[in-house]
């Protein structure tokens, strides 16, 4: 294992950039707050950006390619160090990074969603990303984790392809969606790592022994309807044929969480956070069944189950966690933190309960969701910016 960084040289670097998750968990959290508030601003007629056209693409992509791209990356690169035992990227390379992914972030609603410079400069930092990724991978032939290099360039290509036929609604929607099942598979994936880990070393049970059978099944069957909406469009995704398909795979999906102990982790916000979170992906499939069977749900709905519910229930958790671990804190949390996760949760269910069971009331459900997202991303930001930008608590590098 190789020595990762002596104290001397940790301290000449600001605590922000020293190591990924600081700057893109922060600031992808504090983006995300703002963006919501402005998308309710905006859906409640209180403002008008001039560089949006559409604003429900604006939404939709900077709540996908701008904050969760954004805690996807602060993620890699930061474990990516624990994988390979080299030294994760930090100072200025990662501050570059960090401004590529800032300016169509904060330009866009100025400059609009047809500035080829704003497109450039958002399609290049997650490539980037993935080269400062790649490299100590190759090194130290650590084949297992390259599978997040190609992740992170099929998230640019379906960003490219949103910028490119943003003006077409039909096409760019299959590609948003197209892009929450992408998130939804890489969670499942990484909740397979690391929920079961979590939850003995939290409660000090023996870890639940995964059914070999199972995990790939449960795998195999969310690639497939990835792949499936990849390579069709939508009427070849919503067809009734998908819904034996969107059912097996949420069956397994449920199956394989519930024997990861749900129960035990009710004492710890850490863990059931992480667990609920999971549970949004059975629960998205079954909406997409149910729309695909031409039941009173549409598309947009469905898809909230998974962006909002899983999404980002699983973004708060993970962030929340790791950002004490590797800030040398102890992996506890307090009320405010779990009244974040506890809104965060309601907020999914408001925006798809409220419009589905009362649809005269649709905009009050979609406030109260944007509110309950913006206030549990606020109390992270709140509690977690002094974490941050502060150097670690044990003095250690990183």
């Amino acid at each position: 294992m190789h020595q990762i960084l002596d104290s001397r040289k940790e301290e000449q670097v600001v605590p922000l950039f020293r190591l990924g998750f600081r700057p893109f968990f922060l600031l992808g959290a504090l983006f995300s707050t703002v963006t919501m508030l402005g998308w309710l601003a905006q859906l409640n007629g209180l403002i008008q950006m001039p560089g949006i056209g559409n604003p429900i693409w604006w939404h939709a992509h900077e709540m996908l390619f701008g904050f969760g791209a954004a805690i996807v990356a602060g993620f890699l690169l930061t474990a990516v160090q624990n994988w390979t035992g080299h030294p994760g990227v930090r100072s200025w390379p990662l501050a570059l990074v960090v401004g590529l992914w800032m300016v169509p972030r904060c330009l866009l609603p100025w400059l609009g969603e047809g500035n080829p410079v704003l497109m450039v400069a958002d399609l290049a930092w997650l490539p980037l990303c993935a080269w400062f990724l790649a490299k100590p991978i190759m090194a130290t032939r650590q084949w297992r984790n390259l599978f997040f290099v190609p992740l992170l360039l099929m998230l640019t290509l379906l960003n490219g392809a949103s910028w490119l036929w943003h003006e077409q609604w039909a096409v760019t929607e299959h590609l948003l969606l197209t892009t929450v099942l992408l998130f939804t598979t890489l969670i499942a994936v990484m909740g397979g790592r690391v929920i079961p880990f979590f939850t003995a070393r939290g409660t000090g049970r023996e870890k639940a022994a995964p059914l070999l059978w199972l995990e790939r099944t449960a795998l195999a069957s969310l690639w497939l309807i990835l792949l499936i909406w990849l390579l069709l469009p939508t009427p070849g995704t919503t067809g009734i044929y998908m819904v034996p398909l969107y059912i097996v795979a949420a069956g397994l999906h449920l199956w394989r969480q519930l024997r990861w102990r749900l129960p035990t982790t009710l004492p710890h916000p850490l863990l059931w956070s992480l667990h609920l979170a999971y549970l949004f992906i059975p629960l998205g499939l079954l909406a997409l069944s149910a729309q695909a069977a031409g039941l009173a749900i549409s598309l947009s709905l469905a898809s909230h189950l998974l962006s909002v519910g899983c999404l980002g229930t699983m973004i708060l958790g993970m962030i929340a966690r790791v950002s004490l671990g590797h800030s040398g804190r102890p992996l506890q949390v307090g009320r405010r933190i779990s009244w974040a996760f506890a809104l965060i949760i309601a907020a999914a269910g408001c925006r798809v309960l409220i419009p589905l069971l009362w649809p005269a009331d649709t905009l009050y459900g979609w406030n109260l969701s944007g509110l309950g997202w913006s206030l549990a991303y606020g109390l992270f930001v709140w509690i977690y910016a002094p974490i941050l930008t502060s150097p670690r608590a044990d003095g250690r590098p990183g």
